[in-house]
């Protein structure tokens, strides 16, 4: 191309830039022809096959719905969304298929991953690659210890132990006089291990300390549940708790209630909620304590949005969707807020990667769950659903019967202290055992 016709392109887009164009719906000068005509690509990793299948589905259902309404809006700084959907399974394929995302894919930024055993082994290539990454539900621990405390380019997901604080919180309130007895049957790996310990934690910070008559950690992926049951059958627990949140959750479910163990015993399941279409009424009781970390489905105090999405998701594959959904919802509103503000600092030129992810932390945007936002460590602060199962509604599966909501910012630890320190010096003001009423928050 001759330099006199790229002299004249040149003066007619800064023209155009001088001219101050048309506004978009966000208030941002209009974008240069070169950004309009490229799509911004995002890539998604998330799992497709496997006990995962159905939370990674979920994901990538709701940020396909985003991202059409951000299309019909004009897109991300007036740029059209492509999606390009890659899956997660091992450490090492992700991490093969991230380099294609970004290599031969060239996509923007990269979204998803759930398995903190994969995102912490992606991290240091997220940084290299100076990529923003946006993680639903991955972290960067290990166990409970930050290993990545403040990256450039990386955003992680909720701490792994946000659920189990506030759902042992509520065991404290609700059972707390009558916890004797109780048994931990968890998966095995870093979630299981850790939630069960925060659980003991919590239980001994506030005098309780009930015998443990059967702890099983039970490998990801197991069906077969019935040894698991026969333990605790002759355990006689008056509390169960569990982590599992994969299929492998409503076969224990069925498995339990056969054998009778659900007349007697409570349950507190952290992140149950994501299974809660398939834990049905016949099998599972009321009164447990089930955890939708930061999206409940049917709560009556919703914002228009989520009830929007919640109405199309039903009609179009006649399910109800979980938290999954928002939380990758929250990324891509994440990003779009990011974007947008580096172009309010700088509107005559596509920010950088260094750029956007600098404008990402502090941004309040509203999601599926609530108003939410990163924190300047990369972890986002967003409001999380429990409460007590009931079968007093219209579906075949239980739903919450009344709605408990706590925000990140009592129930996460803060950036620059340790977890255990923290949890032990946190001032949460629950009354032990009472049996009505709702949380006293205190921020710890």
């Amino acid at each position: 191309m001759s330099r006199s016709i790229i002299s004249t392109k040149r003066r007619q887009i800064l023209k155009t830039l001088g001219a101050g164009g048309a506004l978009s719906a966000t208030g941002l000068l209009s974008i240069p022809a070169y950004a309009k005509n490229k799509p911004l690509r995002i890539g998604i990793l998330a799992p497709r096959t496997g006990v995962a299948a159905t939370i990674g589905e979920c994901g990538i259902r709701a940020v396909e719905w985003g991202v059409a309404r951000l299309n019909a809006q004009g897109g991300i700084g007036g740029r059209k969304v492509e999606l390009v959907i890659q899956e997660e399974t091992s450490p090492k394929e992700t991490i093969d298929r991230y380099r294609k995302l970004i290599l031969q894919d060239q996509v923007d930024t990269i979204h998803g991953v759930m398995s903190s055993g994969v995102s912490l082994a992606l991290a240091p290539l997220a940084e290299q690659s100076k990529t923003v990454t946006m993680l639903w539900d991955g972290t960067t621990q290990d166990g409970v210890k930050e290993m990545v405390p403040y990256p450039k380019y990386l955003f992680k997901s909720a701490g792994n132990e946000v659920d189990a604080v506030m759902a042992s919180l509520q065991a404290v309130k609700l059972y707390g006089g009558q916890i004797k007895n109780i048994a931990g049957v968890n998966v095995d790996y870093t979630y299981g291990r850790t939630t069960w310990t925060t659980f003991l934690a919590i239980l001994k910070k506030f005098g309780i300390e009930p015998n443990i008559v059967s702890e099983q950690w039970v490998k990801i992926g197991t069906m077969d549940l019935t040894s698991n049951i026969a333990v605790l059958k002759a355990a006689k627990p008056d509390l169960i708790f569990s982590s599992m949140f994969f299929a492998d959750l409503p076969i224990f479910m069925q498995q339990a209630h056969n054998a009778g163990l659900t007349e007697n015993a409570k349950f507190v399941l952290p992140v149950g909620g994501v299974q809660q279409t398939a834990l049905k009424k016949q099998f599972t009781p009321e009164g447990l304590i089930l955890g939708h970390s930061t999206f409940y489905f049917d709560d009556k105090e919703g914002s228009q949005l989520q009830k929007e999405f919640v109405k199309w998701y039903v009609d179009k594959y006649k399910e109800h969707p979980h938290f999954e959904a928002e939380r990758a919802y929250f990324c891509l509103a994440m990003y779009k807020a990011g974007v947008e503000k580096a172009l309010s600092a700088k509107p005559n030129a596509w920010p950088s990667s260094s750029e956007v992810a600098q404008a990402i932390p502090g941004n309040k945007v509203e999601s599926l769950g609530g108003i939410g936002y990163m924190r300047p460590d990369h972890i986002p602060n967003q409001t999380f659903y429990q409460g007590l199962s009931t079968h007093k509604n219209d579906y075949d599966f239980v739903t919450l019967g009344s709605v408990n909501k706590m925000s990140a910012e009592i129930i996460q630890k803060p950036a620059e202290l340790e977890y255990w320190d923290w949890l032990d010096k946190a001032d949460f003001k629950v009354e032990v055992g009472r049996p009505k009423g709702s949380f006293v928050q205190k921020k710890g």
